[in-house]
C-alpha cells in the first residue's frame, strides 16, 4: 500500500499543489502565495515523514533536541 501511495498520490498532489501555487501567484497575492507556500511545506515533510516509516525515528530526535 505504501508503494502505491508514493508512486501514484504523491506525484498528484505534488502537481496539485503547483497548479494552486501557480493559479494564486497569477492574482498577484504574492502573500497569500507565501502563506500557503510555508503550509503546504510543513504538509509534504509531515507526508515525507509518515510515507519512509521514519516517524519513531523523527519524534525522537526532536524530544532529544528539547531535553538535551
Amino acid at each position: 500500500m505504501q508503494g502505491w501511495i508514493r508512486d501514484n498520490i504523491v506525484p498528484l498532489l505534488l502537481l496539485g499543489i503547483a497548479v494552486i501555487m501557480l493559479w494564486i501567484g497569477g492574482r498577484g497575492d504574492n502573500a497569500g502565495v507565501a502563506r500557503r507556500g510555508v503550509g503546504l511545506l510543513v504538509g509534504l515533510v509531515a507526508l515525507g515523514i509518515a510515507v519512509s516509516g521514519n516517524g519513531p525515528a523523527v519524534g525522537q530526535f526532536l524530544a532529544q533536541l528539547i531535553t538535551g
